[in-house]
């Protein structure tokens, strides 16, 4: 078996065990030789990778004392049992173990210092469980047809909610309607807002009464009911499910299109910005620092009120890529700070907002994105509300595990510790910087920096992380022999039955000198981790307003230094360029890449330019790979299907292909 097969069997390995993989895995020890290896030290690593062996542990991580340090005790750990001492692997203090560890052996070890556990789950049991909580806000300015499947795809998703779960109910068109739930039968009543204003938390807090008996006290944002506090009373447009699910069914069944009329030649007055402003007011006036969603339904863009992303003059379209170029967009930089601001008020608070958009023309997502991006809610693009595509997608945010549980986190913040060796660049990734400063941060920043902790208000199994580090050793100084680097992910979440989790993976790998190790080193890159690190970068670069044509040619120089360091060939020759069996994929994905709609363009909306670069930051490795380059299956009579080449040679004449 060939090195690189090997080093095959162990990313895999290591990915089905942890969630984790990193570009290169043995790593070069200096920093000028990192720098020689073009591609980062990255790590794509998924909180929420689905793991059915996972011991249930029902007491608190034992961590690190020292307090710049507070790593958490894993199998790398050096221990003394005799002396019930462990050494911290980051920061080498020698920590006493607790009283409740004091019957440890060799032959009696807790599951976090065994080697298989390299990934473990804490629940922890001191905080008290809290449900989770789902605010619909549903635009009422489309045609009949669409409201009808949007109501019943609306009805049937109260079936698949717990029972506990607290629901509430904003729909909007001109104006903003917020409805109560907990009034009496048979009796609808909602709170009406102006479509043209935007309203403060604490306006909201007031005109809805939640700063009475009503709701629970304090100021807006202060962080009342937090995960570990008594529950709070339950107010009257937030309400169990179980409590409200007939008259919920029965509003929801009554809701009638926008009346406000329409003139020809004019678009709806909408107001989804104001609709929004209220759903982040409402929640964070009456749940604060609990996990959280905010479900919106948009059917055409905002055109009224902060956060109008066009007129209400059909003859005026919204802005494409053309006008940005141009900088001929008279709301985009107005809308997008304002819905900037909305996402980091709603992250201060760990709720989510999910956008599902579904109109023929251009709903205004690309000023919208960051309401998911950094939130980590869900972004749905589709033409209709009826569509198959839809219904089926809403369907799957619902999904559940073999347990019954929801295949949802709320509310996580992910925290990194790493060896005295490594610095954090950056994260890239459907989050927002936790604001954690230490001495472990990199001057060098990529995606969001200057920060070791980064918080999602909402995961899946699939959402993965983008960290970037750098190795920080200078050229000569000595790597311990078979000395090892060392990562740590801290995920602490609320999972969908309500409880506080933290999910702990440490992970380890050889340092390698390149002087006498540099056939190790390459043998260990991961060039499928490496395309997808690569295609996020240049997605990011691409979103941070750099001119396309700079990003693809970063890309192209980078795929040039690549092949110089680690191909063979004899100068001035072509024919005799060789890359090594676990580099000859990359320059493919390369090719696609710098071809995808993720840097071109053209043909594309911005709104759907948007869309997919926020599916490619926030997917998995394997969904990711065949965003950039879709895999192509061969099927023949003789042998079963087998993915191919997205290339000419792959057309045979007894092989059909498929995409």
């Amino acid at each position: 078996m060939s090195a690189a097969q090997t080093y095959q069997d162990y990313i895999q390995s290591q990915e089905d065990r942890d969630g984790v993989r990193l570009t290169w895995n043995v790593w070069p020890s200096s920093r000028q030789e990192a720098a020689r290896m073009v591609v980062p030290l990255a790590a794509l690593y998924t909180p929420l990778k689905e793991r059915t062996d996972l011991p249930a542990i029902q007491y608190d991580p034992v961590m690190c004392l020292r307090q710049t340090c507070k790593a958490i005790l894993n199998p790398m750990c050096q221990v003394d049992f005799r002396a019930k001492l462990w050494v911290c692997n980051f920061c080498f203090n020698r920590n006493n173990f607790p009283p409740q560890y004091s019957a440890i052996s060799e032959q009696n070890q807790p599951a976090e210092l065994i080697p298989q556990f390299s990934t473990l789950e804490y629940t922890i049991t001191r905080f008290q469980a809290v449900p989770s909580i789902f605010l619909m806000v549903v635009d009422t300015c489309v045609d009949e047809d669409e409201l009808r499947a949007l109501k019943e795809s609306l009805q049937m998703s109260l079936s698949l909610l717990p029972p506990n779960a607290l629901i509430g109910l904003i729909t909007y068109g001109k104006m903003i309607q917020v409805h109560e739930l907990g009034g009496c039968e048979g009796i609808s009543r909602s709170y009406v807002f102006s479509g043209t204003k935007d309203y403060t938390a604490k306006q909201v807090q007031d005109m809805l009464g939640l700063g009475g008996a009503g709701g629970p006290q304090g100021a807006p944002g202060q962080k009342i009911g937090g995960l570990g506090s008594k529950p709070q009373p339950a107010n009257k447009f937030l309400q169990p499910i179980h409590k409200c699910d007939m008259s919920l069914t029965d509003m929801l069944g009554e809701l009638q299109r926008d009346p406000w009329p329409v003139n020809t030649g004019k678009r709806p007055l909408r107001s989804t910005g104001v609709a929004l402003s209220i759903a982040v007011g409402l929640l964070e006036s009456s749940y604060p620092n609990c996990g959280g969603r905010i479900m919106s339904f948009i059917g055409g863009a905002c055109s009224q009120g902060p956060g109008q992303v066009v007129d209400d003059e059909l003859k005026d379209p919204i802005r494409s890529h053309h006008n940005i170029e141009k900088e001929d967009v008279k709301f985009m930089k107005k809308a997008t700070n304002h819905y900037e601001t909305l996402a980091k008020r709603a992250t201060d608070n760990g709720h989510a907002i999910d956008m599902y958009s579904c109109a023929l023309d251009q709903t205004g997502l690309m000023e919208m994105k960051s309401c998911c991006n950094l939130t980590g809610g869900h972004m749905v693009m589709g033409d209709s509300f009826n569509s198959a595509l839809f219904k089926q997608t809403f369907q799957r945010v619902f999904a559940k595990d073999p347990k019954g549980e929801f295949k949802m986190a709320f509310n996580a913040t992910m925290e990194v510790k790493c060896s005295r060796e490594l610095k954090i660049s950056g994260a890239i990734g459907p989050c927002i910087s936790g604001g954690k400063k230490d001495g472990s941060i990199s001057e060098a920043e990529i995606g969001i920096g200057n920060t070791t902790s980064w918080k999602s208000c909402a995961l899946n199994p699939s959402s993965t992380m983008a960290v970037f580090f750098e190795v920080t050793t200078q050229q000569g100084a000595p790597i311990p022999q078979g000395g090892r680097g060392f990562l740590q992910f801290i995920t602490s979440y609320q999972h969908a039955s309500g409880q506080r989790r933290v999910r702990v993976t440490t992970v380890a790998r050889n340092w390698g000198d390149t002087a006498t190790a540099m056939p190790h080193i390459a043998a260990s890159f991961d060039q499928e981790a490496a395309a997808v690190v690569m295609a996020r970068m240049a997605a990011w670069k691409a979103d941070s307003k750099e001119e396309g044509a700079d990003v693809l040619r970063w890309v192209d120089r980078t795929l040039i230094r690549l092949c110089q360091k680690f191909g063979e060939y004899i100068k001035d020759s072509s024919e005799t360029f060789r890359l090594p069996e676990n580099f000859s994929l990359y320059p493919q994905f390369m090719f696609h890449l710098r071809r995808s709609q993720f840097l071109q363009v053209f043909n594309n909306s911005p709104d759907e330019t948007s869309f997919y670069r926020g599916c490619l930051n926030r997917e998995d490795l394997t969904n990711c790979l065949i965003m950039v380059q879709p895999i192509l299956y061969s099927y023949s009579l003789q042998l079963p299907p087998e993915p191919v080449l997205l290339d000419t040679s792959s057309i045979q004449p007894d092989r059909i292909l498929l995409m």
